[in-house]
């Protein structure tokens, strides 16, 4: 006789624990085939999307925006929020958190919303997720903040990318290396409930080539979106498990001023603009930077938030040999960074436009 026939309801773990199964009367015909939105057509629960882009893309302002968005109930660029439930954000500000704070904080302030929401958490920790027994930490520290807000966090962002795979001493061009990490988000979301993660990342020197580092990440992720333009932002999704892709919508920045500092000076922020943008049409592609822009925007990114007056700017340009023969090459250099959002003056001194 066979024992396990003759149970009226079959036991799962006759042999003791293992891993979950399912039956195929279990999910034939089920409702779980449709994807449970946040944002209709773009965040869904329990998927993984990546938003990538160059310096001065806004890509981590329009995940500020994103935030606010889910956190508020509010639908984002005419897409619709589903959420039935308001979610909490978790916001990993692995690089620059006291950026995110203030265009978080802006964003709020222009829509005119309620400042005391506790939804938005932001995590401004160094976390190594390249290492399997980070996760729990990650885990409580997600646990901790939907006890304090008493909401689901429906939504984990992770900015940057590179600093969550470096953190470990990873390399964003082993694929080895981010199939670890990307095996442990997955444990990071069967523990939570199944959020969705948004990572964000940076494009390659070849922005038509996509995301930096090994094209492992192309796979791994359900949702990849590329910002790109000048002063008008499109995002476009180059990769979706079953969705169209091509451009999702368009945007554009606005800067918000928060007071004076204890010079006088205007303490700003870039964020995205609230108005609504039209897709432009189409036309020729602007040139990729020649090596010699590239080199003199290196020089003001390694200066890092301090930035450099415009004389240290080319001073350092001279050193290695830019603009000694010919004294209008330094302008020429920096207004093609400037016509492009790269960088921009605050209170005479020049510093990345930092997306």
């Amino acid at each position: 006789m066979n024992v396990l026939a003759a149970k009226t309801k079959p036991d799962r773990q006759p042999y003791g624990e293992g891993y979950k199964f399912e039956t195929l009367s279990e999910f034939v015909g089920s409702d779980e085939y449709r994807r449970n939105w946040l944002i209709k057509g773009v965040v869904a629960y329990g998927e993984t999307s990546a938003w990538i882009g160059a310096p001065g893309s806004l890509k981590s302002a329009l995940m500020a925006d994103l935030s606010v968005s889910i956190a508020y109930d509010r639908d984002w660029h005419g897409r619709k929020n589903k959420s039935t439930v308001r979610p909490a954000v978790v916001y990993f500000a692995l690089e620059r958190a006291d950026l995110v704070r203030r265009r978080i904080d802006a964003q709020i302030k222009r829509l005119g919303l309620e400042e005391t929401s506790n939804r938005i958490i932001i995590v401004p920790s160094t976390i190594d997720l390249l290492d399997a027994r980070n996760v729990p930490k990650v885990v409580r520290t997600v646990q901790n903040a939907e006890a304090f807000t008493g909401c689901f966090a429906g939504v984990l962002i992770f900015d940057t990318f590179a600093k969550l795979i470096a953190a470990g001493g990873g390399d964003e061009d082993k694929a080895k290396d981010q199939g670890r990490l990307f095996t442990n988000i997955e444990r990071l979301k069967e523990d939570l409930g199944r959020p969705h993660v948004a990572l964000v990342g940076h494009t390659g020197k070849d922005e038509t080539r996509g995301s930096r580092g090994s094209n492992a990440f192309l796979g791994d992720v359900d949702v990849m979106v590329t910002i790109s333009g000048s002063e008008i932002k499109t995002a476009t999704v180059v990769k979706a498990n079953d969705m169209p892709e091509g451009p999702l919508f368009s945007f554009k920045s606005i800067v918000h001023e928060f007071g004076l500092d204890e010079d006088g000076d205007p303490i700003t922020v870039n964020i995205v603009s609230p108005e609504d943008v039209t897709t432009p049409a189409a036309k020729p592609s602007e040139p990729k930077l020649s090596a010699n822009q590239q080199t003199f925007f290196r020089l003001l990114y390694d200066a890092g938030a301090d930035g450099l007056t415009l004389e240290e700017w080319n001073n350092r340009a001279k050193a290695i040999g830019i603009g000694t023969n010919r004294k209008a090459t330094l302008h020429d250099l920096r207004k093609a960074l400037e016509d492009r959002s790269m960088v921009r003056e605050y209170g005479g001194r020049w510093k990345v436009d930092h997306g």
